[in-house]
């Protein structure tokens, strides 16, 4: 966040050139009327105050409101009452009392989890205070993913589609390159970084990768409403990825060949006045601006320096972001992309990789005629993503693969946990980003201890901020310094990473929380998100030049957020334009104002708002798992009549549990069936073989599988080439516990929803559900309700057949459970000698993709089984055939 310069002291004390006696006169006018002010503010605001999240709350979710008190009142119990008909629903205890926190004397946590049925309540506990109202319902959060990308649309630089106008359209010239000073460099576009106008490719690059990774892993949260110039009109395309490619395109110009990376683009002389975004010439060289070159070297054009000292956190940023833009570009249409563009993102992701690793440390931004700049300090996170993200993008395998991954852990054991969550202060963008996206993508590629190792670093980092948060009421423990928000953001995406990772739900209620934070059930009970939600406390008079000026909405733009009392306090040149209204509610802890005149609580920035667009994108599409703080309606956990045998379906098959396990043990016949989540790596030499055989099998994707970019041409070829494909859920959710296995870890709601978005993934590479009426449970793992369940959805479940250990193609032998090739074929001839039925009837069950430190991959024996399965007159048919 970069702000405007102060104002000067006559602007702030228009009447410092009065007479002595004329200005004691009006001062003690204003000390009387600042009085009167105050008496009057502190009559009107209430004693106790619920503080709620404004957007609402999911069914399944964590749901907590905090009652805070000025006093030193206390409260026993509170209810829930529905607002369209003031009934009450539930009345339930307040708990324990957390006691002071910033403004207030007493405080409680109000937990209503229990309530699912969709509605619009409102809170109201024994003292008579009362809350706003909220809804409960699944779509609470529905758009506001995209609602959030109306701001990045309004931040872009060049064409700008708000405005309908053009800006900065002359950038720029080069300072500290290669090339002589002034030489004209073509950087038009981008987003502007804050409410001023200069571009940094350290933020620039982060909201790009943020940006396109909520399109990868949650598609369904995005609408089609605008073109790729951000005018309104559909394109085909989804928005967010619309917006990305302007990120994209920015990027490819700062890193223009392989040995040439600027930094940024203009400096702080942008801050010499209020505008908005026209042609600026502020910098000496017509309307050009300055780009910096990426030295890795200090640098400051005038009094002021920055502490660079290499390169790789600029790099790092950019090769990740390329190489995800690469990945999800190259299966779009030709009229959307052309292949040229695709192959740049790939060479410039991997020049940019390399830049990073020949000059490694951190890249600052550079100074202007004040101190101010971005001071990172860490560079070791950028290159653990990089490092990660080109393996997807060189595609490497074996040994090759494994070898990348180690250099991917050895930077993660570097730095295990991001360094602000160890403090409880930082220099401005300090420890950038705020979360290490790198531990989350390395830990989707590894296995057994190495993944935990690195999903503890993840624990590590949100315990130490669960110590802090733990003794308020708020659960608030991230620290009160510049961008506040954005560190909550991040910090909240991390908790969820976390919990998809693990499955270990016992930080869901602080993730909960943070996010709670953002959208109102914070001290001064306002969202931070402009406009959202709509009709709510919303900042209102931001420090933008858009509103400031134009009264231009910037709808969906995140602000800095509430900044420590002792911070707030030595800040210059800070005048606040209007009475405060959250003045009752500003302590030493933190303070926020909703006024134009507090640069550093109010003003809304670009790369926070495209980490919140993930944040609310993951929020719309999951569905939520019971938590341990959570207490839920017996309901949800009470199993459902079984299914038994007899009643099941055809009697020549075999059932278990409500699942079809094997068919016609009469008949010489076989499913081979494959299962897809993360890997894919066999898919090719599995097509091939059966091809050669001209047979088909049965491949059951989970919908992360349907939609990973680097997965659509073998997904092409199998629909292509007639073999079953069917559903295996969306998230690869674990369905019961493995010990007890008639103890559920997920609800009905989250079994439909789940189960619906893995259909629409099938969709969308044309299976409909009519096509696929089988479902392979993830995990293969599954109880008699989940049979249930899929049955009322008129869908047949059905598992692979015991007695050989097939499935067991995935381990690795690092695993305590390492089974080889050799072993696993040896169990399928073994069984097959089996008299009379052998393999009649049997699903086969095995994985289209392993982990790559298993070398030895058993679809490479594909071929020589089923050239002696064939011999053995079996014959091989697609799953539905049994």
């Amino acid at each position: 966040m970069a702000s405007f310069l102060p104002m000067t002291l006559q602007l702030r004390f228009p009447f410092l050139h009065l007479a002595p006696k004329v200005m004691l006169v009006r001062s003690l006018l204003i000390i009387a009327l600042l009085i009167s002010s105050l008496a009057l503010t502190i009559h009107d605001e209430p004693s106790a105050v619920i503080r709620i999240n404004l957007l609402g709350y999911r069914p399944n979710s964590p749901k907590i409101a905090v009652w805070g008190s000025l006093t030193a009142q206390t409260v026993t119990s509170f209810q829930l009452i529905d607002e369209q008909t003031n009934q009450d629903v539930k009345q339930l205890p307040v708990g324990q009392a957390f006691g002071e926190y910033g403004p207030f004397r007493q405080t409680y946590r109000l937990d209503f989890s229990a309530i699912q049925k969709p509605g619009r309540y409102y809170l109201r506990t024994s003292d008579g205070t009362r809350s706003p109202g909220f809804r409960i319902d699944e779509d609470v959060y529905k758009g506001a993913a995209d609602f959030c990308l109306r701001y990045m649309r309004q931040q872009r630089s060049g064409f700008n589609p708000f405005l309908n106008d053009s800006c900065h359209t002359h950038d720029g010239y080069s300072l500290y390159g290669p090339m002589p000073d002034s030489t004209h460099i073509d950087v038009v576009g981008g987003w502007h970084d804050a409410s001023d106008y200069l571009q940094y490719v350290t933020t620039s690059a982060n909201a790009t990768y943020h940006l396109l990774a909520a399109l990868r892993d949650f598609p369904s949260a995005f609408g089609d409403t605008y073109q790729t110039n951000g005018l309104e009109g559909k394109n085909g395309q989804p928005d967010v990825l619309d917006e990305a490619r302007w990120g994209l395109d920015w990027l490819l110009k700062m890193h223009p060949t392989d040995d040439w990376l600027f930094n940024q683009l203009g400096d702080d002389r942008d801050h010499s006045a209020m505008r908005i975004p026209k042609l600026d010439s502020l910098y000496g060289k017509g309307y050009e601006r300055p780009v910096y070159f990426a030295t890795g070297q200090p640098q400051g054009m005038f009094k002021y320096k920055n502490r660079a000292t290499g390169v790789a956190s600029t790099a790092g940023k950019v090769s990740s972001a390329l190489a995800l833009g690469y990945q999800l570009l190259r299966t779009r249409q030709p009229d959307y992309v052309d292949q040229s563009y695709v192959a740049r993102l790939r060479k410039r992701a991997q020049s940019a990789y390399k830049l990073g690793l020949q000059k490694p440390g951190n890249c600052q931004t550079a100074p202007g005629r004040a101190p101010y700049f971005y001071e990172e300090d860490n560079y070791i996170d950028d290159m653990e993503l990089a490092t990660v993200e080109q393996l997807n993008v060189a595609g490497t395998t074996g040994k090759q693969a494994l070898t990348q991954q180690k250099t991917a852990l050895d930077f993660a054991r570097k730095e295990p946990v991001t360094p602000w969550m160890l403090n409880d202060t930082a220099r401005h963008y300090q420890w950038y980003p705020f979360v290490n996206i790198g531990h989350a993508e390395l830990a989707k590629k590894l296995t057994g201890a190495n993944r935990k190792t690195v999903t503890d670093f993840y624990k590590s980092g949100i315990e130490t901020i669960w110590q802090r948060a733990r003794q308020n009421a708020f659960y608030r423990g991230v620290p009160f310094i510049w961008c506040s928000n954005n560190l909550t953001t991040s910090f909240a995406t991390q908790c969820f990473w976390y919990r998809q990772l693990t499955n270990d739900n016992q930080y869901a209620a602080l993730e909960q929380a943070n996010f709670d934070w953002l959208f109102g059930c914070n001290p001064w009970g306002t969202s931070f998100v402009y406009g959202l939600p709509a009709q709510e406390d919303t900042p209102s008079d931001p420090h933008s030049a858009f509103t400031h000026l134009k009264n231009y909405p910037i709808d969906g733009g995140l602000v800095d957020g509430p900044v420590r009392g002792s911070i707030y306090s030595k800040l210059i040149g800070i005048t606040l334009h209007e009475p405060d209204e959250y003045a009752a509610f500003q302590s030493n802890v933190a303070v926020y104002h909703d006024d134009y005149g507090d640069y550093s609580t109010n003003e809304p920035t670009m790369d926070g708002t495209a980490s919140l667009v993930y944040l609310l994108a993951a929020k719309q599409a999951e569905r939520l798992s019971p938590t341990r703080s959570v207490s839920l309606p017996k309901k949800i956990n009470r199993p459902v009549k079984k299914l038994t045998s007899s009643k099941a379906t055809d009697p020549k098959s075999s059932y278990v549990k409500g699942a079809k396990i094997r068919g016609d043990t009469t008949a010489r016949r076989f499913a081979l069936v494959f299962t897809g989540d993360e890997f894919a790596d066999g898919g090719p030499t599995i097509a091939r073989t059966l091809r050669k055989y001209n047979v088909r099998a049965s491949f059951f994707l989970t919908g992360r599988f349907l939609r990973n970019p680097a997965f659509a041409p073998i997904i092409r070829q199998l629909v292509r080439e007639g073999h079953y494909i069917g559903p295996h859920s969306d998230q690869h959710l674990l369905y019961c516990d493995w010990t007890k296995r008639d103890s559920l870890l997920v609800s009905h709601e989250q079994f439909t929803a789940d189960l619906t978005a893995n259909y629409v993934a099938l969709s969308r590479v044309g299976r409909q559900r009519s096509d696929a009426k089988l479902f392979l449970p993830p995990y293969e793992w599954y109880n008699d309700s989940i049979a249930a369940w899929t049955k009322a959805e008129g869908v047949q479940l059905i598992n692979y057949t015991p007695g050989t250990l097939s499935h067991a193609d995935y381990t690795t032998p690092q695993d305590g459970n390492y089974r080889s090739s050799a072993t696993i074929l040896k169990s399928i001839r073994t069984y097959e000698q089996q008299k009379p039925a052998g393999l009649n009837g049997f699903i086969l069950l095995m994985h289209i993709g392993t982990a790559p430190n298993r070398t030895d991959k058993l679809y490479d024996h594909l071929d020589e089984l089923l050239i002696e399965l064939q011999q053995k007159s079996y014959r091989l048919v697609c799953v539905d055939e049994l």
